[in-house]
């Protein structure tokens, strides 16, 4: 099934400025449906889709929803679940009479007549999935690409090509989304519990993962990361593959590091491919490659020299490890890091990177209940550090929970040095402390504050 099946003309975007509903306004605009929506506040992203004819506004005033989308026969109305059932324009769309479905519906009925490399996991599924899309464009086979983050490669987190039969796409947990999704290859990189706020337990998670490995087609590949609590559920007559960095049916040998490369050579279930360089050479790319090979291993469409220079040139998802500024006396990297392992893993890549180099990690928490669910995982990451700046609690979808702030993170860091301030004053606390390395974190709006500092430091 694909767009053909959807015979409204105008499709209307609740929630326009999340980076999953992008790649579907980009994909439907492509193919000649009138695009539009709503979302909250003016992003680099909004203003992006704006630029390529989608029709965003800013409003959620019922009187401002475009006349093209007022009429229930001619427009599909798709929303996020991170737009409250509150929302007046959701409230107008239901008591109209509109079609109102999931942004994970659509996205599914989009790649079901397509062979889908669908990524799942706690954390890695943006990068996995971004190397895949790289390394499939590459190739003859191509790809269309759904992915959580805007590729440095393309300037999108969308790529379309209607003569390829692959869609590649990154696969939500949040609300279980992805239980909409029919994957040919699925690659699962983690299941550390989050979003408890929706699930409740960890036994929920990992339930609603096993779930996942249910809907993988007849005669499909699951690749997931060794020792997941994982009990996977897939059809019998379908492979399950293992993969990490050390272990695994997928697994990396001779690695070498030097001159801020990493180089590898990558075990299949077949062969040995050797020398895979990494675009953005930090250590979880590691992983992150072996991922992405693996499922393209599995689908059938590997080449050792493509996989060479599509690894080569990858350039990495924007906020995934990405550098602002890097000059002999100082670096600034920033990641999109917000779980706890995600956290630590972050900390310790750019440790490793820089050796010896005083590390500073500027954290900004997302959403209280995280935090509430968290806050001795994040403080522990945190500790890892030579220096702490945390930032307050990015709420998102959420209201204040009574007593959850970044204190009870802060209370509990053992860095060498921390402090506890407020977004707006982050420039001055950084003129005045010493840092050689900073690493900024978190899924909120920490990377506004970016070039405004990147500017203070480039002298």
């Amino acid at each position: 099934m694909n767009e053909k099946s959807i015979d409204k003309k105008n499709i209307y975007f609740v929630g326009a400025g999340g980076i999953g509903m992008a790649a579907l306004e980009r994909y439907f605009h492509a193919h000649g449906y009138h695009v539009g929506g709503y979302d909250r506040t003016p992003t680099a992203l909004t203003e992006a889709l704006r630029s390529e004819g989608i029709d965003i506004c800013y409003s959620d005033a019922v009187a401002d929803i475009p006349e093209e989308f007022r009429d229930p026969a001619t427009t599909l109305v798709v929303y996020t679940p991170a737009v409250p059932d509150s929302h007046p324009g959701l409230r107008y769309f239901r008591d109209g009479g509109f079609e109102v479905v999931k942004r994970a519906a659509v996205l599914g009925l989009v790649t079901l007549g397509s062979k889908a490399l669908c990524f799942a996991g706690t954390h890695g599924k943006t990068t996995t999935s971004s190397m895949a899309a790289h390394i499939m464009h590459s190739s003859p086979a191509g790809c269309n690409a759904f992915l959580g983050g805007v590729l440095r490669n393309y300037g999108t987190n969308f790529l379309l090509d209607d003569a390829s039969r692959y869609s590649v796409v990154e696969a939500d947990e949040y609300d279980r989304s992805f239980h909409h999704l029919h994957p040919s290859v699925a690659v699962i990189t983690s299941t550390d519990p989050d979003h408890l706020d929706i699930y409740g337990t960890e036994e929920a998670y990992l339930e609603s993962f096993a779930r996942f490995t249910e809907l993988i087609i007849s005669g499909g590949t699951l690749i997931k990361h060794t020792g997941l609590k994982l009990r996977e559920r897939p059809r019998e007559d379908v492979k399950v593959y293992t993969y990490s960095r050390d272990e695994g049916d997928f697994h990396a040998r001779n690695i070498r590091r030097g001159d801020g490369t990493i180089t590898f050579d990558l075990v299949t279930p077949d062969a040995t491919v050797c020398d895979i360089s990494l675009g953005v050479p930090v250590e979880i790319n590691i992983e992150n490659a072996i991922a992405a090979m693996a499922a393209v291993w599995a689908a059938g469409e590997f080449d050792g020299d493509t996989v060479r220079r599509a690894m080569k040139s990858f350039m990495g998802p924007k906020r995934r490890f990405e550098f602002w500024l890097r000059t002999p006396s100082r670096a600034i990297i920033d990641d999109y890091a917000h779980h706890p392992d995600e956290l630590r893993s972050s900390i310790r890549s750019v440790k490793a990177l820089f050796p010896g180099r005083k590390l500073t990690v500027v954290f900004q928490p997302h959403l209280y209940s995280r935090t509430r669910d968290f806050a001795p995982q994040f403080a522990a990451a945190l500790s890892e550090a030579a220096a702490v700046v945390l930032l307050d609690i990015y709420p998102a979808r959420e209201l204040p929970i009574e007593g959850v702030t970044s204190k009870i993170i802060f209370d509990s860091i053992t860095a060498p040095e921390k402090v506890m301030i407020s977004k707006n004053e982050l420039a001055d606390t950084l003129k005045r402390i010493e840092w050689e390395v900073l690493l900024t974190a978190g899924a909120g709006d920490i990377a506004d504050c970016l070039p405004g500092i990147t500017d203070l430091f480039k002298q």
